[in-house]
Formats: C-alpha cells, sequence, structure tokens
C-alpha cells in the first residue's frame, strides 16, 4: 500500500507519494506555506488521480482531455513525464522523467493504485 509523505523544508511543506515498495511515483506540484495545504494537496490528488482522465500530448493531433486528467509530455531533456491537474486546472502532481511512454504510463497507474487510501505521514525532523 501506498503512502503521502510530508516533510518540512525550509520554505515550506512538501510531498511525494511513495508506493507500496517505496518507490517515490509523484511529487506535490508546488511547496505549501502550511502543513494543512500540503495535506490538502495529497488529498486532492487522491480524490483525483483515482479518475483522472489521460492527455497524451505525445501523441500526434491529440485531443484535450478534460479536468482532472493526467497529462502525459516531453520535457527539455526529452524524458517522458506526467503532472495531474485537478479539475480546476491547477498543477496537483507531477513525476519524475522516465526514458519511455510505457514505464510514463505505468507510473500513472501507480499513482491511481496508491493515492486513493493512502495515509498521509509527516516526518519530523
Amino acid at each position: 500500500m501506498g503512502k503521502f509523505v510530508v516533510k518540512k523544508t525550509n520554505t515550506g511543506f512538501t510531498w511525494s507519494l511513495k508506493a507500496g515498495n517505496g518507490e517515490v511515483v509523484a511529487i506535490g506540484g508546488e511547496v505549501f506555506n502550511t502543513l494543512a495545504s500540503a495535506k490538502g494537496g495529497c488529498e486532492s490528488v487522491a480524490k483525483n488521480a483515482p479518475t483522472a482522465n489521460l492527455e497524451d500530448q505525445t501523441a500526434e493531433g491529440f485531443e484535450t482531455a478534460k479536468c482532472p486528467k493526467f497529462e502525459i509530455y516531453t520535457d527539455k531533456k526529452g524524458e517522458t513525464r506526467f503532472r495531474l491537474k485537478a479539475t480546476n486546472g491547477q498543477v496537483i502532481a507531477a513525476s519524475e522523467g522516465y526514458t519511455t511512454k510505457a514505464a510514463c504510463k505505468n507510473g500513472i497507474e501507480s499513482v491511481r493504485k496508491n493515492a486513493a487510501d493512502a495515509p498521509i505521514e509527516e516526518i519530523k525532523d
């Protein structure tokens, strides 16, 4: 079972979603000012990820999907990444760079599977 891990940084709070094997499958789309807002970000991912549409921006002539949605795109280094946008269009989660689109899609499925009922764990220094 996955879990959200929230931690304090020098500039605020961040979170990551870890799969059952401990691998990070997504990170928050921003640095949050408060612990409560970071936890709210986790809750938003848990709510939106399981039913989010998929928009593959790497496909020629792709169709724009309705939010909430996962967007697959190619970054400046040529790696494939995804971002999860909430119903309002705000980015609420992002991925690492993947070398293949198939690996990126596996990452999306891991977020769908792990986020829905993931507990939120706060890391204290």
